[in-house]
């Protein structure tokens, strides 16, 4: 692996390639904050992407195109004299050593749920009036109910066994089937919203992440539908033509792939 002299003269050469794009590239002269904001999102996605495949080399590229991003975020800040590249390492370091008082202080911790706590707990020290003021409001619904959960549980408010977060499940899942039996749109969807809450903070307790789980589960369904339309193609007969028994022969066939 490269040697630490080795890894500063490669951060040292991006930031001088992104001081020349910056002030030659019509593209690179254009943008703004705002402007790479959508772009940046993009790029943390197919980092994403690559993680769950676990193709390491892909991996590689994605960490380098997000790199990219918090270079040209700094260098635009560092035009507008707000902040720059040293400005953002020194505060996370500072950040870092402050939020880690078992490193860097006199605490002791006995394992990473008290790390977790302490993490929590400093935060409010620092001014936040609430735990959840961490969680960013544009995250999918999905993520950010599993950020909430793992928010609150830092400062004590969880359950205490698995079996708890199951009799919750059943509970929220047999108050969807009244609405449901109701016919109440509203109600339907609140008690829904309240069955995904529920099974989310399950997966917690089993150390699942359900963003990662779904997202094998899209993976896997669109495999498994793009073997049925090659099948189908083969045979020279739209999808739309062929009986849902016919479809589940090759649906089948995939599964066992």
């Amino acid at each position: 692996m490269n040697s630490r002299e080795s890894k500063l003269q490669a951060f040292d050469r991006l930031l001088t390639i992104m001081d020349e794009l910056r002030d030659q590239c019509p593209w690179d002269k254009k943008q703004t904050l705002q402007s790479l904001r959508h772009l940046t999102i993009e790029e943390t996605y197919e980092l994403g992407d690559a993680i769950l495949e676990n193709d390491l080399e892909e991996v590689k590229k994605e960490l380098g195109d997000l790199l990219l991003h918090i270079v040209f975020y700094a260098k635009i800040g560092s035009e507008t004299q707000d902040f720059d590249m040293a400005d953002v390492c020194n505060a996370i370091c500072e950040k870092l050593i402050h939020r880690h008082p078992h490193i860097y202080g006199d605490v002791e911790v006995k394992d990473e749920e008290e790390v977790k706590q302490n993490w929590e707990k400093l935060k409010l020290k620092e001014g936040k009036k609430s735990v959840l003021e961490g969680v960013p409001k544009g995250l999918p619904a999905l993520v950010k109910a599993s950020r909430i959960q793992d928010k609150v549980k830092g400062v004590g408010f969880d359950w205490e066994e698995p079996h708890q977060v199951w009799d919750k499940v059943q509970e929220e899942l047999q108050e969807l089937q009244v609405e449901v039996a109701a016919g109440n749109q509203d109600n339907m969807e609140a008690e829904f919203g309240d069955v995904l809450f529920s099974m989310i903070n399950y997966a917690r307790f089993l150390n699942i992440n359900p963003e990662d789980a779904l997202e094998r589960t899209n993976k896997k369904f669109i495999s498994r539908f793009q073997y049925l339309e090659s099948k189908a193609a083969e045979l020279g007969k739209p999808l739309m033509d062929m009986t849902l028994a016919e479809m589940d022969v090759f649906w089948n066939e995939a599964k066992k792939m």
